[in-house]
């Protein structure tokens, strides 16, 4: 049931499309991807066949990907999404 001035069944269709285009967005990714390295690009260890597998265009074995991975954030926003009415009031 929706509310307000929309019709039945608008926000169950918002939700789907914006699904559709979230795969469709990851199936892109995932084709543009290209071939995977056979070797680590930072420690040239090889990376497991089971690896490329799944990841297409991975160059990036296991150990290096986590310790990039438990990097903090470089840039950080300087706006605040939570959008709190405190925030908004100061």
């Amino acid at each position: 049931m929706a509310g307000g001035w929309t019709r039945d069944g608008a926000v169950n269709e918002q939700v789907e499309a914006s699904i559709a285009e979230e795969l469709e967005r990851m199936q892109a990714r995932r084709r543009a991807a290209g071939e995977s390295r056979t070797h680590c690009l930072d420690c040239e260890e090889p990376i497991p066949e089971a690896r490329r597998a799944a990841i297409p265009g991975v160059t990036l074995c296991i150990d290096c990907q986590q310790e990039r991975d438990g990097r903090p954030a470089l840039r950080q926003s300087a706006f605040n999404r939570r959008g709190s009415k405190d925030s908004q009031l100061k």
